[in-house]
């Protein structure tokens, strides 16, 4: 990749937050500061715990000259594939406090619901799993194998976690869910607090201040939680900048408007964990005034951006990164290639960025069709 060669990818939209207020405490007391020490003190306990890798894209740096590109390589979490084995079995592990006749059921576009299973699994927990008509069979089947019984609900996410609510009310299910309402707020905040580990991890990794966080959104649960974690355990706080698919920016669009927006989605954006319609409501707390910045994008660079990762064109390493793990990349590139943008972010030679590279090919065969999609478009 030359340094001259110009991408030309654009982002949908960029907003400064007006409201930002970047509080430690205030943070750490929505999150619970006992729940974010607790969940690294657990789950570096569990067998076969290690830290991710935190990864240098050293060709996409010397790129657009910056200090350093970290990528935090969550496909190689646990054997899940995904950041959100942190959350979820954490949130079983707590909640179910070892009691063996509780039959623990959630919602899920993928990630959450195989990090449930898993936990349910580890714990010989029975498990229910309610997905939408939209996710697909491969990932029904992961957590299948996890043991679990998986219920497809017609309809979106929304009727998924309806259902979900409903059916457990009748049974006397517990509900492991990483979305917050009214009146449910505790195991959300103990899934973002296992979220935060991957913070933890990283501040061991490197001695460089980070300057810069792309954090993606769906509801907002692993942003909020990777916040409490820089709230904890980073000296300096950087910049933190959300990034959402244009057609589910509701945290973009909370934070413009200084309240909470539902969105009503009209298209499905490839980023299927991220396709979310509502900022929940624990993690609103933390965002709204944390967060110094949004932008959004389209589908469009996604299979390009997963070959690239493959085929080492941002760094030394070969990367398998799913659709959810590529935005940060494609809006760091899009913003860098805008002078008024990358002025405004203060990006430049003394920046040290960190990207959530938050799963891997969790859906394999939408991560195979992305990948072949994206070698016909490098070539």
């Amino acid at each position: 990749m030359s340094n001259t060669e110009v991408f030309g990818w654009k982002f949908s939209k960029f907003i400064n937050n007006k409201n930002y207020d970047f509080n430690r405490d205030k943070i750490l007391e929505v999150c619970g500061e006992d729940n974010v020490i607790d969940a690294y003190d657990l789950i570096s306990g569990w067998q076969n715990y290690n830290p991710t890798p935190l990864v240098k894209l050293n060709k996409l740096s010397k790129k657009f000259n910056l200090n350093n590109i970290f990528y935090k390589d969550e496909s190689k979490r646990f054997h899940l594939k995904s950041f959100k084995a942190l959350g979820g079995a954490y949130a079983v592990q707590k909640i179910t406090k070892g009691n063996k006749s509780i039959t623990v059921a959630t919602a899920t576009a993928g990630n959450h619901g195989r990090s449930v299973s898993w936990g349910a699994q580890r714990l010989g927990l029975n498990c229910k799993i309610f997905i939408s008509e939209f996710v697909s069979e491969a990932r029904a089947d992961v957590m299948k194998n996890l043991g679990a019984d998986v219920i497809r609900v017609k309809g979106n996410y929304e009727a998924s976690l309806n259902e979900c609510i409903k059916q457990s009310k009748i049974n006397g299910w517990e509900i492991i869910q990483d979305v917050a309402w009214e009146g449910y707020e505790e195991v959300p905040k103990l899934t973002m607090a296992g979220y935060s580990v991957m913070i933890k991890e990283i501040s061991n990794q490197t001695d460089q201040y980070i300057t810069h966080i792309f954090l993606q959104a769906g509801v907002g649960g692993m942003a909020s939680g990777a916040i409490a974690g820089i709230a904890k355990y980073f000296k300096r706080i950087p910049k933190i900048i959300i990034v959402e698919p244009e057609t589910a920016d509701c945290v973009l669009q909370s934070i413009e408007a200084g309240k909470m927006q539902k969105i009503d989605i009209k298209k499905e954006s490839i980023m299927g964990g991220m396709s979310c319609g509502e900022v929940s409501l624990v993690p609103w707390k933390i965002l709204k005034n944390a967060v110094n910045n949004c932008i959004s994008i389209t589908d469009e660079n996604i299979a390009q951006t997963v070959a690239m990762l493959e085929k080492k064109y941002f760094s030394n390493e070969s990367i398998i990164a799913g659709e959810c793990a590529t935005p940060g990349i494609i809006s760091l590139i899009a913003a860098s290639e805008n002078k008024n943008i990358k002025h405004k972010l203060e990006l430049n030679e003394k920046s040290n960025v960190l990207l959530m590279g938050c799963e891997g090919d969790a859906d394999e065969n939408l991560y195979k069709k992305l990948l072949n999609e994206g070698i016909k478009q490098l070539t």
